[in-house]
């Protein structure tokens, strides 16, 4: 085409070059020169001041293929810059055909994409000169108007996405990104490859060039480009979602939402016709689309700029969030793992974010449940402060009882982490901090008492709550440094946010309490006599108590068959280095930062050896230590307890001084010096216990020096009852402990009679201990403290106050219990523990006969020493409850069992007191005993005895007990000490207060034997217990003949249920192989066969409850017990529980519900002197496994069914139980709701 010649004011200036470039002949040289001087005169020439028809021979030139395929680099690279530059000067016109023009461009983008490299390449600047001239003069848009034109910008797309990812210059960036997109706008049609070519570079890093020039050109080019984005996305799903069942095509769909989401992070103005596209795919019957597109709109909500996103597309944002009633589990869950973001950034609609992830831990799919519980652990401090409710955080922990474990494990690593990040805070006092999270160890500490969710709370608790100081650091570190005091101060600051039940749950915990050594200890031993299975002799021996112990203590972990395998392969392995760290990890003298290291070493070569039981030795090693509380804790504890708020402190001081007092041995010169501060009555008291527990503890560090014994015994002497007791059990563990204790003795008995109240509580308190420990001295006074004690205390009556507004009370708070009262309750431990001394003499029973006799009488006149006293109810109650745990004590004495044996069944029914405190107080103190098999078997028949009890939490605590007793001890133990006891539950129930033959009364009973069913019967044991209820018919009770109809009517009942029970579960009810001995102590074998014949004949259940039987054996199912119903954990109320409300009806077995009040243990040292009561419901995991015990007691020995009477041992009962005295319990009840009906009367 030709150009004309421009008009202007100036002359225009025509081009001085007039050489040949074109010819033959010519050398490159030569060649490369002239293009040189070309291209510097045509660079200099102004488009609006040039004779372009000068420039006409050299752009003909130009174009000529000797140049354009030129061999030589300089030459192509400035000859491509004269032709830029004749394009430039030619502008807007340009002087070559079509053919000639597409040539050009072609040349020129094979010569940016070849030539173009870094600033010290060859021709950099032309090349420069090149791009700059196509970016600035926009000439590329003649390629527009070119034939073929798409198939030249397809070409040029991907030369220049290529070229920009060398890491050019910037402005080379700009002028590439300039030159495309005045290509995007001026195109017809833009072709499809060409848009791939843009999308392409979305998918790469967002830090390479080619997607910085990918973002450049689309947000300048967005409105052009909406509609073939749009097409874009359209065509990829419609072309991929005809073959369904093919993943490779939902991986094509799933690609495509990449990009989207890529997109929408850095062009979302291109997106404006594809977020309704998407908005449909949420519709669709295919799940794989839906889940896609739930997913990448969830992750685009979440962006920074999602809320944005959210208002400008509302109606997609709702169907988005209409997901969470989708059929498909899988996508409700990326709609949940969406809601990190949206709580971030989405802080404008939280209620809607919270309602759904509130809902959402709801959700019947446990992978969803877990994945809301996981979002909150990912969150930082300041967004779960500000933007997540405390309610929410209360769901969370509501999930930690879930009935999945990869639920309760993410909501209670969830609550955990938000914790460890909160702490800071909560020790700084931050307000908000304290009210939103301080109470969050207190519900894990609460769900680490359940079975089930157990193990992931205690690791919750270890990671999170009660972290091991510098654990990373100091794995690596010969010297670990660790902060003492911050780790001590860390435990006392978290429980003062706890409730009783957390600070219990602390204290198990711990690992403080337990024997010594411990399950852990003598698996470690087992380990190194081993020695990994070389060994010298007892080879059996030495195989079957390794086996032993690792059987106990695999019971506690939630894959018991896999932590056995693993303690073996650790046996087996026999590393002694790893014995030697672990034995330091166990070693109660082992300080903090001992610990830490030893732990983490031992740790990192169980990986490095044997990874596969990493996870067990973890738990082992985590249950083993005292990584809580231990010997580094006590100089802090010891400071803490000086100050106000020392509640905790002194708690802990207390527990180890009942459990562990062998951690206080490198701090004896501590404790001595806090006792000198007279000032501070709670630092003496603490340190006085602590003196008398190391004191007792090892003899070598009893104190022995003269002041501060001096000190003691001013203490001793003195009225603060628990101080004078410990400073009791120190003078007796000093070596002049025979004078000073007598001392101490003499001066107590001249001033008993005429002492204060309180210095009378301290004097009593004082001589309990001294009876026990320090018989000799006791003995020289004890005709006149034992008749002080008797008669000046203890047989006074104890009339109720006619000022007191409520009469009706029968139980007293601790902190009201009146100092006469304190006093007789702890002359009745003197009476106790006198016995205890001379358990072993000869004059053990001329001891105890007088005392066993008292504290019957107390049981048998409900806490009185007459049926007609007028005392004080709260007296009696305290009175008889006092009683019966002294009972529970003695009977840990053979020669003492036996005696109390005749009065066992009112021991036993102490369960079923009147008053609720009574019932629970009891329970308490006897569950230790049990579990420590320090009683005779038959006493694991009173938590069956609660089956009645109108207060659930007295049921399930005994359950809990059976439960676990019975399932962490051997077959054999189980036989000894809940199965063969069966007939003397029948036994008891026949001489019960409230049995009768009734049909009503036999229906309750029942129930009793359902009760024991429901916890012991298995397929397993069912022919022995059914064998055990038809000998109840073969022999005769001990006592009357009305007794042995009660049994038999015992035995028809029983032996009815438990064929029911087999039915309805289909348990084989086979004759039992085996030979029973029965207890001579309570039946005698009958008198001659044909009396044998007439009771096998006779039936004594009456007509009306045979014909109950077997209705109730028809409906297949167990009679007289209902099946509790497994509840969901509903969300946390406020911990305190209703208080106890009187019964407005009597039960069978005489209880009625009263006020639940807090336990008062007598003289506030009960707890001292027996293992402590808080956590016996809980799993003893600290017992160490004993040979079972056996159910022949002292007196009491086994006998076949046949054998002759005179065989057997005569027992002549203190006193018969008549049914008259046995309802006193009906009586009482029946007198409040006479009162009660009369008050409400107007």
């Amino acid at each position: 085409m030709v150009a004309q010649t421009r008009a202007g004011n100036s002359a225009p200036k025509r081009l001085v070059f007039n050489e040949k470039i074109v010819g033959k002949g010519l050398a490159t040289d030569a060649l490369l020169k002239k293009l040189k001087a070309l291209h510097t005169e045509l660079a200099e020439l102004d488009q609006e001041l040039v004779d372009v028809n000068s420039l006409s021979t050299v752009r003909t030139q130009l174009v000529n293929t000797s140049i354009l395929l030129h061999k030589d680099r300089g030459v192509k690279a400035y000859a491509a810059c004269c032709l830029a530059d004749i394009l430039r000067l030619y502008a807007p016109d340009a002087p070559y055909t079509h053919t000639e023009l597409r040539d050009i461009f072609q040349f020129f983008f094979r010569q940016l994409a070849t030539g173009l490299r870094g600033a010290d390449a060859s021709y950099y600047n032309e090349y420069f000169h090149l791009l700059e001239s196509l970016s600035t003069v926009k000439s590329v848009v003649l390629v527009c108007d070119l034939p073929h034109a798409e198939e030249l910008m397809v070409d040029i797309f991907r030369d220049f996405f290529g070229l920009v990812r060398r890491d050019l210059a910037k402005k080379i960036e700009i002028f590439i990104a300039d030159i495309l997109v005045a290509l995007i706008d001026e195109c017809q049609a833009l072709p499809s490859e060409v848009l791939e070519t843009i999308m392409a570079q979305f998918m790469a890093n967002d830090a390479q060039p080619a997607y910085r020039l990918a973002v450049q050109v689309c947000n300048a080019t967005a409105d052009k480009l909406q509609r073939h984005v749009c097409q874009y996305f359209t065509d990829i799903i419609v072309a991929h979602s005809h073959e369904s069942d093919s993943e490779s095509n939902f991986e094509e769909i799933r690609k495509a939402h990449e990009l989207v989401k890529q997109l929408s992070r850095s062009c979302p103005s291109l997106l404006h016709s594809v977020i309704p596209q998407l908005e449909e795919e949420l519709r669709v019957e295919e799940v794989q689309v839906r889940l896609i597109a739930t997913q990448a709109l969830g992750e685009m909500f979440s962006e920074k700029g999602g809320a944005e996103l959210v208002k400008k597309y509302p109606t997609t944002w709702n169907v988005w969030l209409m997901r969470k009633n989708d059929k498909a589990a899988a996508v409700r869950l990326k709609l949940v793992e969406s809601a990190k973001g949206l709580l971030v950034n989405l802080h404008d609609h939280r209620e809607t974010v919270d309602e759904l992830m509130r809902l959402k831990l709801l959700d019947p799919d446990e992978k969803v449940r877990a994945a809301v519980c996981k979002v909150y652990s990912q969150l930082d401090y300041e967004t779960v402060l500000h933007h997540v409710s405390e309610d929410q955080l209360r769901s969370i922990a509501g999930r930690g009882m879930d009935k999945k474990n990869s639920v309760r494990v993410e909501a209670l690593n969830s609550l955990g982490k938000i914790y460890s990040t909160a702490y800071p805070e909560i020790e700084n006092n931050d307000p908000a901090a304290i009210r939103h999270f301080s109470w969050i160890p207190n519900e894990i500490l609460h769900i680490s008492s359940t079975q089930e969710a157990r193990l992931a709370a205690e690791q919750v608790i270890a990671d999170f709550v009660f972290p091991l100081p510098s654990g990373s650091s100091a794995s690596t570190s010969k010297n670990v440094d660790v902060n003492e005091v911050a780790w001590t101060d860390r435990l006392l600051n978290t429980m003062s946010y706890l409730d009783d039940r957390g600070v219990n749950a602390v204290l198990l915990l711990s690992g403080i309490k337990g024997s010594r050594p411990s399950p852990y200890e003598l698996y470690l031993q087992s380990c190194v006599q081993h020695n990994g299975g070389v060994i010298d002799e007892d080879e059996d021996v030495v195989k079957q108590r390794l086996n032993n112990v690792i059987r106990h203590i695999s019971r506690q972990f939630g894959d018991p068959q896999k932590a056995a395998e693993d303690l073996h392969a650790f046996a087996r392995a026999n590393e002694n280095r790893s014995y030697k760290l672990l034995k330091t990890c166990l070693d109660t003298q082992t300080d903090l930062k001992g610990l830490v290291k030893s732990s983490n070493e031992f740790l990192r070569r169980i990986e490095l050896s044997s990874e596969s039981i990493l996870g067990t030795m973890t738990v082992f090693l985590r249950r083993a230590t005292l990584r809580i509380v231990n010997q580094s804790s006590v100089s802090t504890l010891i400071k803490r307890v000086q100050r106000a708020d020392s509640k905790h402190a002194q708690t802990l001081l207390t527990y180890i001084s009942k459990h562990c007092p062998s951690l206080y041995r490198p701090h004896t010169s501590e404790l001595t010096k806090a006792i000198a501060d007279e000032k501070n009555a709670r630092l003496v008291e603490a340190g006085m216990q602590a003196l008398a527990a190391v004191s007792q503890s090892d003899e070598a560090l009893a104190v022995n020096d003269k002041r501060t014994l001096e000190r003691v015994m001013r203490y001793v002497l003195g009225s603060n009852a628990r101080v004078a007791k410990f400073a009791a059990r120190i003078l007796v563990a000093s070596k002049e402990h025979d004078d000073l204790c007598a001392e101490a003795v003499e001066s107590i008995a001249r001033k008993l009679s005429t002492a204060e109240p309180d210095l009378l509580v301290a004097h009593t308190a004082v001589l309990a201990q001294f009876a026990r420990l320090a018989p000799d001295a006791f003995e020289r006074k004890s005709d006149v403290l034992m008749a002080f004690l008797v008669k000046k205390l203890l047989m006074v009556p104890s009339p109720a106050d006619p000022d007191e507004m409520d009469s009706d009370a029968d139980w007293v708070e601790d902190g009201d219990v009146q100092p006469r009262l304190r006093a007789r309750i702890l002359a009745l431990k003197v009476c106790r523990n006198r016995c205890l001394a001379h358990a072993s003499t000869d004059t053990a029973l001329e001891v105890a006969t007088p005392v066993l006799k008292m504290l019957s009488t107390l049981l048998d006149h409900a806490g009185s020493y007459s049926a007609d006293a007028t005392d004080d109810p709260k007296v009696k109650s305290r009175m008889r409850l006092q009683a019966a745990i002294s009972l529970l004590h003695l009977s840990i004495v053979d020669k003492f069992a036996t005696a109390i044996n005749t009065n066992f069944i009112s021991l036993a029914i102490t369960v079923q007191d009147p008053c609720y405190n009574v019932r629970m107080e009891f329970l308490m103190k006897l569950f230790p005993l049990l579990t420590a098999r320090k009683l005779p078997p038959r006493y694991n028949l009173i938590p069956f005895l609660t089956v009645h009890d109108p207060e659930a939490d007295i049921k399930s605590r005994a359950i809990s007990y059976v439960t676990h007793a019975s399932r962490n001890i051997s077959a054999a133990a189980k036989v000894d000490l809940f199965e063969i006891i069966f007939i003397r539950l029948l036994h008891l129930l026949a001489h019960h207060p409230d049995f009768s033959t009734a049909h009503e009364n036999l229906q309750e009973m029942a129930k009793y034997i359902d009760f024991y069913l429901d916890l012991i019967a298995s397929s397993d044991n069912v022919s022995l217990l059914y064998h055990l209820a038809m000998k109840a018919k073969t022999v005769r009770d001990g006592q009357s003949h009305t007794y042995s109809e009660n049994l038999y009517a015992m035995s028809e009942l029983t032996q009815e249920l438990i064929k029911a029970r087999a039915q309805a579960r289909s348990w084989s009810l086979q004759s039992y192989p085996g030979k029973v001995k029965l207890p001579s102590d309570i039946l005698r074998s009958l008198p001659n066969p044909e009396a044998a014949t007439k009771i096998l004949k006779t039936v004594y259940l009456p007509e009306e409850t045979s014909t109950w039987l077997l209705e109730s054996s028809k409906t297949q199912k167990p009679v007289g017990t209902s099946k509790e119903k497994r509840r969901e954990p509903r969300e946390p109320k406020d911990s305190k529980s209703p208080p106890k409300r009187k019964a407005s009806r009597h039960r069978a077995n005489g209880t009625t519900k009263r006020v639940k009040t807090a336990r008062w243990n007598s003289d506030q040292s009960e707890s001292e002197e027996e293992p402590s009561s808080d956590d016996s419901e809980q799993d003893d995991r600290e017992e160490t496994p004993t040979k079972p015990s056996s159910e022949r007691e002292d007196g009491s020995s086994g006998q076949e069914s046949d054998e002759k009477e005179s065989n057997d041992k005569k027992i002549t009962p203190n006193r018969k139980l008549s049914r008259k005295a046995g309802t006193r319990a009906k009586r009482k009840i029946s007198k409040q709701v006479k009162k009660s009906n009369h008050a409400r009367k107007p």
